[in-house]
């Protein structure tokens, strides 16, 4: 055991650990929940209802950041690159269920988007001790893994966390896109970036607790990105789900729901269409609409790139 520094009365004192003071804005108190603890139930709710309103205007500040990630992605995967996230605590959780969630809602390749957490995998469930302090941690982890051509999707309420700091300079001298999602438009990382995307949450209702507002803002960031990257790409016709995995009962209802949507057939024709077309949702959509074979419109699907509306548009020649 190392030895601390001894005090004059003897006892010997605890090693001093490094200490950061954050001045962002998720750090300030909020001056409408001061009294939160002396607060009925209900007032506790409403107050932090009315701090939740705030967050949809917030993002909505910033949609002209998110059309230019957006861009970034699409050309990324069309590229043949990947689009990584790169966060710690709440954030890199965010990151990590975004990522988890586009398999089975689009299914897209599962290496298209690829989420690393400080702390690895255990720190999903539980905090990993100085883990977001990591600048070279986050750095040698982008290094192992980002290659020039991909978009790198930095997330940091505060918007100077160093591991996800580390992970966007390295992603950058290796040629990758870098972006930086925050809840600090003042963060002076801004500059390091290609695209910053800094929403104006606030103060926490819980000083610091950026799992409130600022993570509910990330969600939605998060979200309103990945799945217009989807639509891009061609995963969703009209506003259906038409690369979904059916994995339950519930799914393979839907496929059939999705159809009868889509093309105003009668179910019976829809569950047949679907079925010749060995449960390609997407094979027969095309198939339904355009009137042709099951096999000329998977080869239609094929010659355009698995883009629904194209398929249809080389048929009708």
């Amino acid at each position: 055991m190392t030895a601390g520094r001894v005090e004059p009365d003897g006892v010997a004192a605890v090693p001093a650990r490094p200490v950061v003071r954050v001045g962002a804005p998720t750090e300030r108190r909020n001056p409408l929940s001061v009294d939160l603890d002396l607060m009925s139930t209900r007032d506790v709710l409403t107050v932090i209802n009315e701090a939740d309103r705030r967050v949809p205007a917030a993002v909505a500040a910033v949609l002209d950041e998110i059309a230019t990630t957006v861009d970034l992605a699409v050309a990324a995967l069309r590229g043949g690159h990947r689009v990584h996230y790169f966060g710690a605590g709440t954030s890199g959780r965010l990151g990590v269920l975004d990522a988890a969630e586009l398999a089975p809602t689009f299914n897209s390749p599962r290496h298209w988007f690829c989420s690393h957490l400080a702390g690895g995998p255990d720190a999903m469930w539980r905090a990993v001790e100085d883990a977001e302090d990591d600048h070279g941690g986050g750095a040698a982890a982008a290094a192992d893994c980002v290659g020039a051509g991909d978009l790198v999707v930095g997330l940091a309420a505060s918007g100077r966390t160093p591991y996800v700091l580390g992970a966007l300079a390295a992603s950058g001298a290796q040629g990758a896109s870098t972006v930086l999602l925050c809840a600090n438009p003042e963060a002076e990382a801004a500059s390091a970036v290609d695209v910053f995307i800094g929403v104006d949450t606030g103060p926490e209702v819980v000083t610091g607790s950026t799992r409130m507002k600022a993570g509910t803002a990330q969600k939605l960031v998060l979200n309103t990105f990945s799945t217009a990257v989807m639509v891009r790409l061609g995963r969703v016709y009209s506003n259906l789900m038409i690369d979904m995995v059916a994995t339950n009962a519930k799914l393979r209802g839907r496929m059939i729901s999705i159809l009868v949507e889509a093309t105003g057939c009668a179910e019976e024709v829809c569950r047949l269409a679907l079925h010749e077309a060995d449960g390609d949702l997407k094979t027969a959509l095309v198939s339904l609409v355009s009137g042709a074979e099951v096999s000329a419109a998977r080869a239609a699907l094929d010659r355009s790139a698995h883009q629904v509306r194209g398929a249809i548009a080389l048929l009708a020649t």
